[in-house]
């Protein structure tokens, strides 16, 4: 097994049970059913992990739109472009394993920070990943792409 460093985590959010609030964490604990403190833990394994890079955010400000990280949804920002990766793609975070599952959908929250979201990032808003294996991601960890080797 080979793995490729390909970038580093930027930030990390939560979204609080009971509430719409994001919040910026340091370090996320993940098991299989997801993020262990988010709202959306075992609610769908296929979208446990909601993964974004910045160039969303730097196609959103060549636009004039100008929102924070977190706003997008995101669980992790990434300094790497992934959008290109195939579904089944595994990831090595901290002392997690990740495996992409699907490209994010995108949802009305776009339309409510900015009419023009919805079109501009309907290819780039994200990733979904589930946990393949389980641990913690802290904000600066590598992100390495799992290359699985045959002979």
């Amino acid at each position: 097994m080979k793995q490729t460093s390909i970038g580093n985590i930027s930030a990390l959010f939560v979204s609080k049970k009971d509430s719409s609030t994001r919040e910026k964490q340091t370090h996320i604990r993940l098991d299989k059913k997801g993020i262990v403190t988010d709202k959306f833990y075992n609610k769908d394994i296929h979208r446990s992990v909601l993964i974004t890079s910045k160039e969303s955010y730097v196609l959103a400000q060549k636009h004039d739109i100008q929102i924070p990280y977190g706003s997008l949804g995101e669980n992790l920002l990434i300094d790497y472009n992934p959008y290109h990766l195939p579904t089944g793609t595994q990831l090595s975070i901290g002392t997690c394993i990740l495996e992409i599952s699907q490209n994010c959908t995108l949802c009305d929250h776009l339309s409510n920070l900015h009419t023009l979201l919805p079109s501009l990032l309907k290819h780039d808003r994200g990733i979904f990943a589930k946990v393949i294996q389980e641990g913690k991601i802290m904000q600066g960890d590598k992100i390495f792409i799992i290359e699985n080797l045959t002979s």
